[in-house]
């Protein structure tokens, strides 16, 4: 397995080299011609996905995690879009970042390079072949793609078709490669490439992220795991609270950026709970509560009491956890012990409150009255993102191309010599 991973690497540094070497117009033209080869073989894609989904029923996969896997006609279009999208973004190769004259006349460029070879293990969802693929060829990097054992043809349709738009306007294949063995020592040879990996990225759940964090000898950023929560001020307008927890739970229960956990302020939640429970019960979701709530739903709403997994759990489906609390301090206190970093809501009036729920949780993204469903970096203005980091260093929140860049120092002089 080792061998493998070190052919890939190999064949994957030297397409990098090739890559940071080209300008930013043969790479958006590389891209519009993946675009292309994923359209004229979307029939052979649709039908390798067919194959992943059958098997998954047949292994009784969840039915959210099913959606996840899913490929359509229509969202084959919006994967071709997206490539296309990221084809059209400004070069983040090249730009020059900082600098200046120094008083001995040296001339400092801080400048943005590629980051090299980017490896990007991922589960269940075959559009981030796609999507990691295009941001990391428009950003001047080669990238090895891991995918899951669930979506194994499917990634392996939509990569070939990826390589043959490269190899159109002359650029290495091997700038975008696939991993096919799925076990997990293929999985850990990639965490363990030191030399041949630059960056690793896991897209998944908890249980992927904290393997590959706690195992991988190549650099990590973290991104996806999301058990995000809303907490319902005292304050709160309840048909905006109502209307955000519905729209941040249900609209695609699967994805990171949904809703897993509400925490409800003890003054409002009597009026509150029982016609947010109506709400979603029509969906249904089921709500597995704390002793308090559980005492002001009907008999005939989806609920059962919660256990001390659910509140840390990333359910992705039509479950949630609800909780009774007191006030700020313990809506935050419950954030800080359960919560992964990734996308927190306050829905209050209170400009006070809200302030302080900004400043004081830690997440990438911190909302005031609205859904934590925006954690996008489309939706932020700023293109197509690889993931949601979850950490600190590097880069936090949604990771587009201007993050898959490192730095360069140029300096030009005439002659000079430190004494």
């Amino acid at each position: 397995m080792r061998e493998m991973i070190q052919k890939i690497g190999g064949q994957a540094q030297e397409a990098s080299r090739t890559l940071a070497a080209s300008n930013g117009q043969r790479r958006g033209a590389a891209l519009r011609a993946m675009a292309q080869a994923l359209q004229t073989h979307e029939t052979e894609i649709l039908a390798a996905n067919t194959a992943d989904i059958r098997r998954a029923a047949e292994n009784a996969m969840r039915p959210a995690l099913q959606d996840r896997l899913r490929l359509t006609a229509a969202r084959m279009e919006d994967i071709r879009t997206a490539v296309l999208k990221i084809a059209g973004e400004a070069d983040p190769i090249g730009r020059i970042l900082g600098g200046g004259v120094r008083p001995n006349g040296l001339r400092v460029e801080r400048v943005s390079v590629p980051l090299g070879v980017i490896a990007v293990i991922f589960e269940a969802r075959p559009n981030v072949a796609a999507d990691a693929a295009a941001l990391c060829v428009k950003s001047g990097n080669a990238v090895i793609l891991r995918g899951g054992k669930e979506a194994v043809e499917s990634n392996k349709a939509i990569v070939a078709a990826l390589r043959e738009g490269l190899t159109q306007t002359g650029l290495p294949a091997d700038g975008v490669q696939l991993v096919a063995d799925t076990t997990r020592q293929s999985a850990e040879a990639l965490m363990q490439a030191v030399g041949l990996v630059d960056v690793l990225i896991p897209r998944g759940g908890a249980g992927l992220i904290r393997a590959v964090v706690e195992q991988a000898r190549v650099p990590v950023i973290e991104t996806g795991a999301g058990v995000c929560h809303a907490y319902i001020d005292a304050q709160a307008e309840l048909a905006m609270a109502v209307a955000i927890v519905e729209n941040a739970k249900t609209t695609r229960p699967s994805v990171c950026n949904a809703l897993e956990t509400v925490l409800i302020h003890r003054e409002i939640a009597p009026m509150l709970l029982p016609a947010l429970a109506r709400r979603l019960g029509v969906y249904p979701v089921e709500l597995r509560c704390d002793e308090a709530a559980l005492a002001l739903l009907p008999g005939d709403v989806n609920v059962r009491p919660a256990e001390e997994e659910d509140w840390a759990t990333e359910y992705g489906g039509l479950t949630m956890s609800v909780r009774i609390v007191d006030g700020m301090e313990n809506a935050m206190a419950h954030i800080r012990k359960y919560g992964t970093k990734h996308s927190e809501c306050i829905v209050t009036r209170d400009y006070a409150a809200a302030q302080r729920f900004l400043r004081e949780v830690d997440a990438a993204a911190v909302y005031v009255n609205a859904s934590t469903r925006f954690t996008d970096g489309g939706e932020f203005g700023y293109g197509a993102e690889i993931g949601i980091s979850t950490q600190k260093l590097h880069a936090r929140g949604p990771l587009g191309l201007a993050h898959l860049t490192s730095e360069k120092y140029m300096v030009y002089g005439e002659g000079q010599i430190r004494t």
